[in-house]
């Protein structure tokens, strides 16, 4: 019989099939794909471990119960649990199609029924590895693009997606309200809104509301006429018109005197300023970014910010967590500090003491990332050895850790605590653990060595 088409590339096939003349067959239908057979749930899940496969073709009819689909869906179900992408298509007999319809129902890809027709399961291997394939690119897609915005460092998942959101909102008009405790960044997400904006080629104006008496702020914000109070001696624009076309962030919102929130409100509704002692009602085309730690909805309870103003400012809210909230982030920005100062300061510094890496990953950081840039700068001026200490920080030592220099050392750490996790769960069974790790004996015997570890090799 003639073979249809190639079958799309992108990693082996796993036929699990207990029939032996039905494997050979269904490997001289894939002979151009790399093609791994199992003939039960055990060493599926073996070889599903081991070799990763994008496709698995799986007989429900499995032994102990090969006249049955017990065991099939008991295949199906742990497979996509060790691999949730992995497509999974059924093969069945005719009559077992309500079977087939219920391992549907529990993530399988797709079903087909015997006789096997090789051309038609060609085609369905084909589409699942054209699937598998674009829904793999899609998520390399969506991973942070340089591990984050420009100018924000981070690992933490948390901090990802509110990147991703930043990037999904700069292009629009909407107005962004950003909310987070003092130091976790406001202000360098609102230059990222400004960057990746059409208006990133003009003014980005940021105010403080909280550090200019209210008898000033209006001024600032509105700009005055020549003679409109003593002392104003010529016109000047305030910080809302001379951001005309580009963005304006207004940090500290949650701290705008009550006088001047109706003000506001009214240029965010029209779009036009009246300086202090003019009557000229000038048009404004502005983005306008809001930031605040103030609880605004407890101070709309309190009497002390208008409702309306809320609304307005908040058309879409970012809620920006704490640095002790961002999992491995305190770590990564110590060492990126570390490496500014050390530039600026012309220091030589060669890294933190594994005290000093603890006690960062332990310290609350209530003032966020400006208390850690602040704390490693200190340490930098102030250190006289080759490594910062936790004395050094000005923190309380933590319980030392081994410091991971790089990638192999991580992947040493890692690869004993899962051999030994492994050893442990099987009574230190070496074939046994070697199959619950998917990789062979002989490097599980090495890795064993390696480590020291205690090991039996006889089979129970």
């Amino acid at each position: 019989m003639a073979k249809a088409e190639k079958t799309i590339g992108g990693g082996p096939l796993l036929i699990v099939e207990d029939d032996a003349g039905l494997q050979k067959q269904l490997k001289w239908s894939f002979d151009d794909l790399e093609v791994i057979i199992a003939g039960d749930r055990e060493s599926a899940l073996v070889a599903v471990r081991r070799y990763e496969p994008p496709v698995v073709t799986l007989d429900l009819g499995l032994p102990p119960d090969a006249d049955g689909a017990s065991e099939g869906l008991a295949t199906l179900e742990q497979i996509l649990a060790l691999a949730p992408a992995t497509k999974v298509i059924v093969v069945s007999g005719n009559q077992d199609r309500a079977n087939a319809v219920q391992a549907v129902a529990a993530g399988a890809y797709d079903y087909y029924h015997k006789p096997i027709e090789p051309e038609i399961l060609r085609m369905i291997v084909n589409r699942a590895m054209h699937l598998h394939q674009l829904e793999a690119e899609n998520q390399r897609l969506q991973q942070p693009r340089g591990g984050a915005l420009a100018g924000v460092l981070t690992g933490s998942v948390s901090m990802q997606k509110i990147c991703r959101t930043i990037e999904k909102v700069a292009p629009v008009d909407a107005t962004i309200l950003l909310l987070g405790d003092s130091g976790t960044g406001k202000e360098l997400l609102a230059r990222a809104l400004h960057d990746l904006s059409p208006r990133a080629k003009e003014r980005f104006v940021a105010i403080n509301c909280a550090a200019i008496p209210e008898n000033l702020l209006e001024s600032e914000l509105f700009g005055y006429e020549k003679g409109a109070f003593t002392g104003a001696s010529k016109q000047t624009k305030g910080k809302i018109e001379y951001a005309n076309q580009g963005t304006l962030f207004l940090d500290e919102v949650g701290d705008l005197p009550f006088s001047l929130q109706s003000k506001l409100l009214r240029f965010l509704q029209e779009r036009i300023v009246e300086r202090l002692g003019g009557r000229e009602e000038i048009p404004v085309d502005v983005r306008v970014v809001c930031a605040t730690h103030q609880d605004l909805r407890q101070q709309i309870a309190d009497g002390r910010f208008r409702e309306d103003l809320f609304y307005r400012i908040s058309e879409i809210t970012i809620d920006i967590p704490a640095l002790k909230a961002r999992d491995g982030d305190s770590v990564l920005l110590a060492h990126a500090f570390l490496e500014k100062f050390c530039k600026q300061y012309d220091k030589t510094l060669k890294g933190f003491t594994p005290d000093a890496l603890s006690a960062i990953k332990n310290h609350g950081w209530p003032g966020n990332v400006r208390e850690m840039e602040n704390c490693v700068k200190r340490a930098v001026i102030m250190s006289d050895d080759i490594r910062i200490a936790a004395a050094d920080l000005g923190l309380p030592p933590g319980t030392a850790e081994p410091e991971l220099l790089n990638l192999r050392q991580a992947r040493e750490i890692a690869e004993r605590e899962a051999v030994s996790r492994a050893l442990v769960r099987v009574n230190g069974n070496v074939a046994r653990a070697a199959e619950l790790l998917g990789i062979s004996r002989p490097t599980l015997y090495d890795l064993v060595n390696r480590f020291g570890i205690q090991a039996k090799d006889e089979v129970e």
